[in-house]
């Protein structure tokens, strides 16, 4: 009684520690344009240049510059600049005329995850007020239905094969010799299956999320070929098919020399089944090498617990599926006493995945978890939650199956008619478990596709006051001072007027120390600083085009007043385009 105490602790002990899993990404953004946003030039200018943060494939890329009648302005498609690598050239029509332009960007990050944003500028000297331009929206993003189905079936293919061939090679192996006419060759037949569909499930992956990028028809194969490899996320999707298909070789060649009726192994067996063995470890590293983990720090540890993750939920689901390869395919006679082999083994692979699950999450959300309540405000956070409720009905059936089940089966040899009970009890949990591990995979296919919470979130739960969108004149009293934040016109990629104006007891203060950080919540970027001018007795502005991106910004303003001590003073404030 007290070891199944233990083992229902443990599990559920599990569930609770995965429901802090997560992963975090770092994705293309907008540092620089020329020419600059919102600014009117005396001339026209020959050419947009805009700079990222990181180099991405002009390819893939889409910038536009449209009139107020959404005619194109530009002559050439995008192209790297000789002279940065992080800088996309595009050519426009000569002697452009005066007035205002919209100019429309679209990129592919690192992890593959596509980003845009749009800002203004005019040709004078007379443009006249700025027009309401209808900024483009492309809604191909990673989360698009058919992109995530088939990164799903991508995961689920690939987690079948190699759990099935550790079913096959590590724990259903002894059947052969204890339970006679029984034949491991129906787990052989599940597993080449599985890998043949994971192979094409891998080349139908790269295929819609290139066509995804360049916004192409998945069937446009002539121009989606040469774009296979010319991000690092499809470089890794290429990756991971080579290195399935080497794992399938070395597989299959463990399976053509394994003798499962010999007690030991021969030394032939060994290697091939090391091989094999090897094989599937480099297959699961590569999906963490193409996606979240591979851009956060430290990437050694974060590739680690990913790579652990996909192990142990692998050697779970591919178990699950192989007991009932094995309960179908075993003779009725037989079944009863071959379970009663496979089912012990397996419930201790089955109970070390679970808790490798739950260390690895932990793991994780002590890396990356800006903070507790990104769990419920942000998308990613709330698909961490759905996938923790699943994991924890798929935990409470493996509990069923631990606690019952197995034990009824090892006691089958002394009392037969338990035998029989529970393997059709085992049969029902087992087929329902494993449905609740497919749409586990499906979350984590989700999950994986969306921007984390960058660290700066955290700043949220710190902040006196929410503004926007559109100009701010917030008052607020802080610190034994009240403080006016003024922000105009408050819209991203645009050079934008910051001000705080402090005072104390009806007087403005004067002489003042006053720097504003900029820090975007919704995605990773690097922090912004700018140090503030008292242009006017106890206003301290400073004008920057520090909004580069639509979305959510805490703004800190540090305070050194000239007469008592130093304070800060969060806003989060909603920028538009």
């Amino acid at each position: 009684m007290r070891r199944r105490r233990g083992i229902v602790a443990m599990l559920a002990a599990a569930i609770v520690l995965l429901a802090l899993a997560s992963g975090a990404a770092a994705h293309a953004y907008l540092v620089k344009t020329v020419p600059a946003a919102s600014v009117v030039l005396d001339a026209p200018p020959t050419s947009i240049q805009l700079t990222y943060d990181e180099a991405v494939e002009p390819r893939l890329a889409i910038i536009s510059a449209t009139d107020v009648g959404g005619h194109q302005q530009t002559t050439g498609p995008a192209r790297r600049s000789p002279a940065n690598p992080d800088t996309l050239v595009v050519p426009l029509r000569a002697h452009l005329p005066e007035g205002w332009y919209l100019i429309y960007w679209r990129a592919i990050s690192v992890d593959g995850h596509p980003v845009q944003g749009a800002f203004t500028f005019a040709v004078g000297p007379n443009p006249g007020p700025a027009p309401q331009f209808r900024v483009p929206n492309i809604s191909a993003t990673a989360t698009t239905p058919q992109l995530l189905i088939a990164r799903w079936v991508m995961f689920v293919t690939v987690m079948l094969a190699i759990g099935l061939l550790s079913m096959r090679l590590l724990i259903a192996r002894p059947l052969a010799r204890r339970v006679s006419g029984s034949s491991l060759r129906a787990l052989s037949l599940a597993f080449m299956i599985a890998a043949g569909l994971g192979l094409v499930a891998t080349a139908v992956y790269l295929d819609f999320s290139t066509a995804n990028d360049s916004l192409r028809s998945v069937f446009d194969l002539a121009a989606l070929v040469p774009l296979y490899r010319v991000t690092a996320f499809g470089r890794a999707i290429v990756d991971l098919e080579i290195c399935l298909a080497l794992f399938c070789l070395a597989a299959a060649i463990a399976l053509w020399v394994d003798r499962p009726d010999r007690q030991r192994r021969s030394i032939a067996e060994l290697i091939a089944g090391f091989g094999a063995l090897l094989g599937a470890a480099a297959v699961l590293i590569v999906p963490g090498a193409a996606g979240h983990a591979a851009q956060t720090s430290p990437r050694g540890l974060t590739l680690l617990f990913d790579w652990l993750h996909l192990a142990a939920g692998s050697v779970w689901l591919g178990g699950l599926v192989g007991v009932l390869v094995l309960w179908f395919n075993a003779p009725e006679r037989e079944r009863v006493a071959a379970l009663s082999v496979c089912i012990p083994r397996f419930s201790n692979v089955a109970l070390a995945s679970v808790l490798a699950l739950a260390v690895t999450g932990v793991g994780e959300a002590v890396d990356h978890m800006p903070a507790v309540n990104a769990l419920w405000e942000t998308g990613y956070g709330r698909a961490i939650l759905v996938k923790t409720g699943l994991l924890g009905g798929a935990l409470l059936i493996a509990s069923g199956n631990l606690l019952r089940t197995r034990p009824r089966l090892i006691a089958a040899d002394r009392q037969p008619d338990l035998g029989e009970p529970a393997a059709r009890l085992l049969r029902r949990l087992v087929s329902g478990e494993v449905a609740i591990l497919a749409a586990v995979v499906f979350a984590a296919a989700v999950l994986s596709s969306l921007p984390p919470p960058p660290p700066a979130f955290a700043l949220e739960n710190s902040a006196i006051a929410k503004v926007g969108p559109g100009r701010v004149a917030q008052t607020v009293r802080h610190a034994g001072y009240f403080l006016q934040m003024l922000v105009s016109p408050n819209k991203a990629a645009a050079p934008d007027s910051f001000a705080l104006r402090i005072t104390q007891d009806g007087h403005p203060v004067r002489g003042a120390n006053v720097t504003l950080l900029f820090n975007h919540l919704e995605m990773e970027m690097p922090q912004q600083e700018y140090q503030l001018i008292e242009t006017q007795p106890g206003v301290y502005s400073r004008a920057a085009p520090a909004l580069v991106m639509v979305g959510r910004w805490g703004l800190t303003f540090q305070v050194t007043p000239p007469h008592g001590p130093p304070f800060t003073a969060l806003i989060v404030d909603q920028a538009n385009g």
